[in-house]
């Protein structure tokens, strides 16, 4: 059964960005979303889908393929909204550059090994800017209630496979999701408090 939890990770990890890219299209609203954590996830996800390919985790491509082009397209359409992050711009290039000289002298052992803290330097960018922001709406819950059922998986996963670089990704990636929901949840304006202001209005 637990060979089936990346299947369960692809279920979760596949459309996980879609809410957030359809909110964004449907509102425009950016409060709340991070373009480098955008950047940074396309990126990591792109090097995950280079470790698992060469780990023999075949199922895990199509997650980490759809979550590099998802959440591309998520940093993309927050650029022509004016939410690019101007200065985070050198670092994220160059931890594009650490992860290609790891996977080109390193092989997996040194790709992985950088990508365990990759996970650390993906979502610190969403956390600070969503506990930033003093109205993050434009943070969509689903999104992030998804990636917290496929980091969950890999978790469980990595623990079954006694792989470090998985458990941290999971466990990084549980956490942060929590985080990320509880702070959506806290700041939300209830649907009442907008109807009744409506109606004064």
């Amino acid at each position: 059964m637990l060979d089936l939890l990346p299947i369960a990770a692809a279920v979760f990890g596949i459309p996980q960005y879609l809410p957030q890219i359809l909110k964004l299209r449907a509102t425009g609203d950016t409060a709340g979303v991070s373009w480098s954590w955008a950047t940074l996830t396309s990126l990591n996800n792109a090097a995950w889908f280079v470790y698992f390919m060469l780990s023999g985790y075949w199922t895990a491509s199509l997650p980490s393929t759809a979550a590099s082009v998802l959440a591309g397209t998520v940093a993309v359409m927050l650029v022509r909204r004016g939410a690019l992050n101007r200065r985070a711009v050198g670092w994220i290039a160059g931890w594009a550059g650490l992860l290609a000289v790891a996977g080109l002298v390193g092989g997996r052992v040194g790709l992985g090994t950088l990508l365990a803290a990759a996970s650390i330097v993906q979502v610190a960018p969403s956390l600070w800017t969503a506990y930033r922001t003093a109205h993050p709406t434009g943070i969509s819950q689903l999104t992030w209630a998804l990636v917290f059922g496929e980091l969950s998986c890999w978790l469980a996963f990595g623990l079954w496979k006694t792989d470090s670089r998985l458990i941290t990704l999971g466990a990084t990636g549980v956490l942060a999701s929590v985080l990320m929901l509880a702070r959506t949840r806290r700041t939300a304006v209830p649907l009442a408090s907008i109807d009744a202001a409506g109606s004064r209005a």
